[in-house]
């Protein structure tokens, strides 16, 4: 394949020729070929860059939300919290008897609403042991005012997340009052039942759903507060948070009834679908830039093989098979994808990789966050370049462009030299 392989990298701009009558008329095709190559570049850069940035921001929210949440919950239904309790340690033993948990701590867990002078809010309230919450969270690391200990049974102490304590416009030693949704019925009608709490400490997982809606107090505390409604349970953590599934099923084996193994997957089903879901859907989307592209290379062929008619009828006058023909620009198709594929991999993981440093650089130059916490949940693009979709998206690109490729070659191959002659 020694000459089609020049003639066709000559046709595709990447190889000189000597300079002859009709160079402009050369030009303008290595031009058109040029921007199919740019145009196949820029969709796979495209696809790189946003698929990435998708990975990166499901693997931080993940990451984000398991920070705070456990991997792993046993809960008992229909039971006195304050017997749970009493009895947790011997249901975390039974779970540990798995050497994938590596951590265990009990929980109470209820919903209410936080008042503070004229501010009311919806919370979820989770009743903690600080003294085991460090083996199945990291919220003691992310205490960004008091301390995680403070939490100390009957004190009726409360860690809110920062974004509900900048709502509510509290800090540490103020007071809120807790509503439950229990209550009693009087002949003046139903009242709610009431705790005040005192503000121990301020959180921030950096995930806004959770810092707006998540308060902490003692496990004991949560357990009188909550004492007719409300889960409580033991919360695991375990080495591979990808396996949570697998073993919840092992668990949910071992335990009795009356227990309830729910692991982070299922708690969170609905929003790593919809994530799943987006991403095929811009892929999806996304590939058709590079479809476009191939549609360009597919025309541009066509425009070479029409001007390049004379130089197909010299080449079979000499002895040229139509198959030697064919491969010629077989070979001029599959260069310009090939450069264009490794341009835009090329670029599309220049971008990804330092996408923590261009966006801020434009944030600041446009004087405006890409990223509101309230709506994204996260302030910071991340970006997660992962191998299978780059060498996936790759494939697609070579793939399309080789297909362009076919219908102009075979053209060229039908070409009969007499006639291309006689009206040259």
């Amino acid at each position: 394949m020694g000459y089609e392989f020049w003639i066709g990298a000559r046709y595709a701009g990447l190889a000189r020729g000597r300079k002859r009558r009709g160079g402009r008329k050369d030009r303008f095709v290595s031009f058109i070929a040029g921007s199919s190559m740019a145009g196949i570049a820029l969709g796979v850069a495209a696809l790189i860059v946003v698929l990435s940035v998708m990975n990166g921001f499901q693997t931080q929210v993940r990451d984000r939300m398991l920070s705070v949440l456990p991997h792993i919950e046993l809960i008992v239904r229909n039971s006195d919290h304050q017997q749970v309790l009493n009895d947790w340690q011997a249901l975390a033993q039974k779970a540990q008897t798995n050497p994938a948990v590596v951590g265990s701590a009990p929980y109470v867990a209820g919903q209410g609403m936080l008042v503070r002078s004229n501010q009311l809010m919806g919370v979820q309230v989770r009743g903690i042991e600080p003294d085991h919450e460090t083996k199945v969270s990291e919220l003691a690391q992310q205490m960004v005012m008091g301390r995680l200990e403070n939490l100390r049974p009957g004190t009726f102490g409360i860690v809110l997340g920062e974004q509900l304590a900048n709502q509510l416009r509290v800090s540490t030693g103020d007071t809120v009052m807790l509503m439950a949704p229990q209550g009693s019925i009087s002949p003046a009608g139903f009242s709610p039942r009431m705790r005040q709490f005192t503000v121990t400490g301020v959180f921030s997982s950096g995930y806004y759903e959770y810092d707006a809606s998540l308060a902490f107090v003692n496990v004991e505390d949560a357990a009188k507060v909550f004492r007719d409604s409300g889960n409580s349970g033991v919360r695991l953590r375990i080495k591979d948070m990808q396996q949570a599934p697998m073993i919840a099923q092992e668990l949910a084996n071992k335990m009795p009834r009356t227990v309830m193994v729910s692991d982070w997957t299922a708690n969170n089903r609905t929003w790593f679908a919809a994530v799943q879901t987006e991403k095929r859907m811009m892929f999806l989307i996304l590939a058709l830039i590079v479809a476009v592209a191939a549609f360009n290379l597919l025309s541009s062929l066509v425009m070479a093989v029409k001007d390049k008619q004379s130089d197909i009828a010299i080449l079979r006058t000499i002895g040229a098979t139509p198959s030697e023909i064919a491969r010629i620009f077989l070979v001029q198709g599959a260069l310009i994808g090939v450069v264009g594929t490794l341009l835009g991999v090329g670029l599309g993981t220049l971008i990804a990789y330092n996408i923590d440093v261009i966006v801020p650089f434009i944030e600041n130059l446009m004087g405006r966050k890409f990223l509101p916490q309230q709506i994204y949940f996260i302030s910071d693009l991340p970006s997660n370049p992962q191998v299978y979709d780059i060498v996936l998206i790759a494939i697609v690109s070579l793939v399309l462009s080789f297909l362009a490729t076919l219908y102009p070659s075979w053209r060229a191959s039908k070409l009969q030299p007499a006639q291309v002659l006689r009206h040259d």
